[in-house]
């Protein structure tokens, strides 16, 4: 055997052998022998006997605990659906509870440096200079204008051309939404205009890449253990390859767009990338805060709108009153786009999203990772290094926090004296809360209701099973497994 051949075998033996060790040692370190029935159900899957989505049998297990605390022993995590402990994780104690590197380790191949991946110093530079861009007059204007026009330009086109079949042809509202929120969230980051929402529903390359990168990363996170993947990674087998082949695609597409507005300069262009060049220089950490960007203004705005006419499907009376605020607001002329004062005036339509959002919040869970040893307000020991994960799912069906009719969907909930009226963000964590609170909040709401009204008042849009039970994919956002069909027809049709 040669000295190349001998080297090769002793680094991989020891290699082996080292993660073998470290296996046994996190296996010893998180118990997985515990016994007790909420760790067995885990490892055995046994929940999904009974529950269609993990997130269903999380809000099971909160529902029965008095504190409406769990411990998942096996994953070292503590679950919380508590608002009291919410707000101290997210407000009183932030300090203790940052995203932890075992957080990042999993999203770092493809966020990098990017604001929703880092803590400390870095986290709040990128939070300032966002605040200030995001906050401008100018770059939010700029947003509901790329809004407006991919409404005008395609998303109506796209659902007039299949209304007006009358062949009982479907669409699938997830696969159009994400097409949709991808073309908008791309011009505004990037000025880059992808195109998925053309006629021919092309199949975008970066989109393609983005969605297995968010898949597989997502996966990640519901390994047992960080071991298995980082093994893989490691020896570049499997899912960990593929996620590697889809982020080179993303950061190099990404890097052709930096370094193209590089050459041609960006004085001229109000989109994000553009507005972050004149502070950054570091044209990889520029470009890992914008593919950060396109993570949150992409998933999330597409999977609110399914699951918002999923719920509209199943309440025509919602349909009829919004119709009906919409043409004393704006006029029985449906063909106008609301303007953003119109939009301030759509109390109930305002409600109708926030009530949906508590059913199916887009980002179902969030987890944290404790620096030091705690005690929650309700009483909780958490140790340090241990897993904190509060659930706004769990929560928007608690009835301790919404009462015996949590379950319903009721926009009234959200109006008073006939305005709309906001909740607690610890009661509704949809959009975080305290310092992390999402900072593209508004601009999400605006678009979504801009969208939401020029279908609701063009179209009939109904899911084609509406009493279904939506199962969701692994991902990093809520995701429909299989889609959403409906039907579409034009408004002035009898349904």
């Amino acid at each position: 055997m040669d000295f190349q051949s001998l080297f090769s075998f002793v680094f991989f033996t020891f290699t082996a052998v080292f993660f073998l060790f470290s296996l046994c040692l996190y296996i010893l370190r998180l118990k997985p022998c515990c016994d007790c029935d909420v760790c067995t159900a885990f490892i055995t899957r046994s929940w999904a006997e009974e529950f269609v989505n993990i997130s269903d049998w999380y809000t099971h297990l909160l529902r029965k605990s008095t504190t409406g605390t769990i411990h998942l022993h096996v994953l070292n995590n503590v679950i919380t659906a508590n608002p009291d402990n919410v707000e101290y994780m997210l407000k009183t104690n932030f300090d203790n509870y940052p995203k932890g590197k075992a957080f990042s380790a999993i999203l770092g191949d493809l966020l990098g440096r990017g604001i929703f991946n880092v803590d400390g110093k870095c986290w709040r530079f990128q939070r300032k200079m966002a605040s200030l861009e995001l906050g401008s007059v100018s770059i939010r204007s700029h947003a509901l204008n790329v809004v407006v026009d991919e409404i005008e330009s395609r998303l109506i086109p796209f659902f007039s051309s299949v209304a007006d079949n009358n062949d009982g042809s479907v669409l699938d509202l997830q696969d159009v939404f994400r097409r949709f929120s991808f073309d908008s969230i791309c011009k505004f980051s990037f000025g880059l205009d992808p195109g998925s929402l053309k006629p021919s529903l092309p199949v975008s390359e970066l989109e393609s890449a983005f969605d297995l990168s968010s898949k597989l990363c997502a996966e990640r996170g519901m390994a047992p253990s960080p071991l298995i993947w980082k093994i893989k990674r490691l020896f570049n087998m499997g899912s960990e390859k593929k996620l590697k082949a889809s982020i080179k695609t993303v950061k190099k597409l990404a890097d052709q767009v930096i370094k193209k507005r590089r050459e041609t300069g960006s004085s001229s262009t109000n989109d994000l990338l553009s507005r972050f060049m004149g502070s950054i220089s570091d044209d990889d950490y520029l470009r890992d805060i914008v593919i950060s960007f396109l993570l949150a203004g992409r998933d999330t705005v597409a999977s609110a709108l399914t699951s918002f006419f999923f719920l509209l499907s199943q309440n025509p009376k919602v349909v009829k009153k919004i119709r009906e605020e919409s043409d004393r607001v704006m006029g029985t002329t449906r063909e106008t786009l609301a303007s953003f004062n119109d939009l301030q005036k759509l109390h109930y339509l305002q409600a109708a999203l926030h009530e949906s959002m508590r059913l199916y919040p887009p980002v179902q869970f969030d987890s944290k990772f404790a620096t030091q040893d705690d005690v929650f307000p309700d009483g909780t020991f958490v140790s340090r290094g241990s897993r904190v994960t509060y659930h706004p799912y769990a929560m928007g069906r608690m009835e301790r926090i919404w009462g015996p009719d949590s379950m319903e969907f009721k926009p009234e909930r959200w109006i008073c004296d006939g305005e709309f009226k906001q909740e607690n963000a610890y009661k509704y964590p949809v959009y975080q809360g305290g310092v992390r609170v999402c900072l593209g909040k508004e601009m999400s709401l605006v678009e979504m209701k801009v969208v939401a009204l020029s279908l609701i008042r063009r179209f009939h849009v109904r899911v084609v099973n509406p009493s279904q039970v939506l199962r969701f994919a692994p991902g990093l956002t809520a995701t429909v497994s299989g889609g959403l069909p409906a039907f579409v027809q034009p408004i002035d049709l009898p349904r």
